[in-house]
């Protein structure tokens, strides 16, 4: 079952977030990206129309978030609400405009779950043909046409 919208309304959209904004609460909504789980800590690029943020999922901030989160995967659309922290200096990415900062999840509204897609949704991919329509089931083209004239 989803989630329900219940209290969020966005504040930013996902590119928009700077290391002038640590230590704000905001609230972001998008789909999962990338989702990854390292020792227990759960780090998740969301992706809006305006691009990439990464939020984080960490057990001793919120143990029953951390635990909801656990089912995330590609392409699940979310609402999050959380602070604003700064990224440690080690883990800094200069190729995201976000790369300064992440979020630190606090609340959690799984709105739509999907499917794993057979390639994943990014600008720039190429996917060979056979790839992108492996999801499409057409009858032989004889089968099309029978009966018609």
């Amino acid at each position: 079952m989803t989630d329900l919208l219940e209290d969020l309304k966005r504040t930013h959209h996902c590119c928009q977030l700077r290391d002038t904004d640590i230590e704000k609460k905001v609230v972001l909504m998008g789909w999962v990206q990338h989702r990854r789980d390292h020792g227990g800590v759960i780090f998740i690029d969301l992706r809006d129309k305006e691009g990439i943020t990464q939020i984080v999922f960490n057990p001793e901030n919120s143990k029953s978030v951390h635990e909801k989160a656990q089912e995330i995967r590609s392409e699940y659309v979310l609402g999050v609400k959380g602070k604003v922290i700064a990224r440690p200096d080690d883990m800094l990415n200069p190729n995201m405009k976000t790369g300064a900062i992440e979020v630190l999840i606090d609340e959690l509204v799984i709105f739509s779950r999907a499917k794993t897609p057979a390639f994943p949704i990014e600008d720039r991919l190429e996917a060979s043909e056979s790839i992108q329509i492996s999801g499409f089931k057409t009858a032989p083209v004889e089968k099309q046409y029978a009966g018609k004239t």
